[in-house]
């Protein structure tokens, strides 16, 4: 009995928020067809507004090349962000050296 409690809920689920109409209609179309397309699966995904196969295809590719250049400019950014680390540090330790090499000459003028 509780299997057919569960089915009920969710064949009302399905009803409420209206997948069994978009549905039902993007069936009928399909029956109303004269000529059958070649992929029923392509002309639903259509109708409903997902993706062909092909274009589903292309966006993984895309997506694939979008994140390998993703991790390569990641990798360049920790890069630069390295090198800039570097500089401060450089130009701190500089920094510190000239203020040391002007407090000796100064004792030594004074």
């Amino acid at each position: 009995m509780e299997k057919e409690a569960k089915k009920e809920a969710f064949r009302k689920y399905l009803d409420s928020s209206g997948v069994v109409d978009s549905l039902t209609k993007v069936l009928v179309a399909l029956y109303e067809q004269n000529e059958k397309p070649s992929s029923a699966i392509e002309f639903i995904q259509q109708k409903i507004g997902g993706p062909s196969i092909s274009e589903y295809e292309k966006l993984q590719a895309e997506m694939s090349d979008l994140q390998i250049k993703y991790k390569e400019l990641l990798a360049a950014h920790q890069e630069k962000c390295k090198e800039l680390e570097e500089i401060k540090s450089s130009i701190t330790i500089s920094s510190a050296k000239e203020t040391n090499d002007m407090e000796v000459l100064e004792h030594n003028v004074l």
